[in-house]
């Protein structure tokens, strides 16, 4: 207990799956929690959930496609609290399209969403970051922006730009203390992957070297460790938790 005492953290796509189970450990840990989402009644739930455990968090309804939302929830969160030390871009959305078959709009909504997303809040963070004199970003990548993956082109095209933008990051704001990593998942339990899970859970066994598949918990302890200060010499870096799937 306690790895965060002190620390204020904005997670996006809080309401359900992994950034709700990140919120939740995060202010079980100390943290101040600026949980957001376009899901209100869900993003409402968490928050009470985790006031109910003791915790502190505010909910702000956020498309993070949104500049001047975005805005918002950084002048929110120093009201609030007075600084920024954490941002976990966690917001994503699937799409299980090839090429040859995707409209250019939607191509352009999966961008928007999982990586120009990501590319705002950080603008908007950084700054902050430095007035605090450093923190922790951290990106939700996925296995698909390491290796390819059949029938999810424009999802890994965005998860492997957030890859390396994570690490060019890394080299830009180093000098200010500010740590940027991305972590990678495996097939997780969530909300997300439910529709996929109806026809694909097979392909998903064949895999994955355990014999279970992972749930948001075990994502949210490996981006703790990435908020913490155990983690302070590491930036740049990818986390992979896949249950083994990038192994072979």
């Amino acid at each position: 207990m306690g790895r965060l005492t002190g620390k204020v953290a904005i997670i996006t796509g809080a309401a359900t799956g992994m950034g709700a189970s990140e919120a939740m450990l995060f202010a079980q840990e100390g943290a101040k929690v600026v949980a957001t989402d376009i899901q209100e009644t869900h993003l409402q739930e968490l928050i009470a959930n985790i006031k109910a455990n003791g915790g502190e968090a505010i909910g702000l309804k956020h498309n993070v496609t949104s500049e001047e939302e975005w805005k918002y929830v950084i002048q929110e969160t120093i009201n609030h609290y007075g600084k920024i030390d954490i941002l976990v871009n966690n917001a994503g959305v699937a799409s299980p399209k090839t090429i040859e078959y995707m409209e250019m709009n939607e191509w352009n909504r999966i961008m928007d969403i999982n990586l120009n997303g990501c590319v705002i809040g950080m603008k908007y963070v950084i700054p902050e970051m430095k007035k605090a004199g450093g923190g922790s970003l951290i990106n939700i990548s996925s296995i698909g922006g390491i290796v390819g993956m059949a029938g999810t082109s424009p999802y890994t095209a965005a998860k492997g730009a957030l890859r390396t933008l994570s690490k060019s990051a890394a080299v830009e704001y180093g000098k200010d203390k500010i740590r940027v990593n991305s972590v990678h998942p495996g097939i997780i339990v969530t909300p997300m992957t439910e529709e996929s899970f109806k026809t694909a859970e097979p392909f998903y066994r064949t895999f994955t070297q355990l014999p279970y598949f992972g749930n948001p918990e075990d994502v949210a302890y490996g981006v703790l460790f990435l908020a913490s200060d155990e983690s302070r010499f590491m930036t740049g870096a990818e986390l992979v938790i896949d249950g083994g799937w990038t192994a072979i």
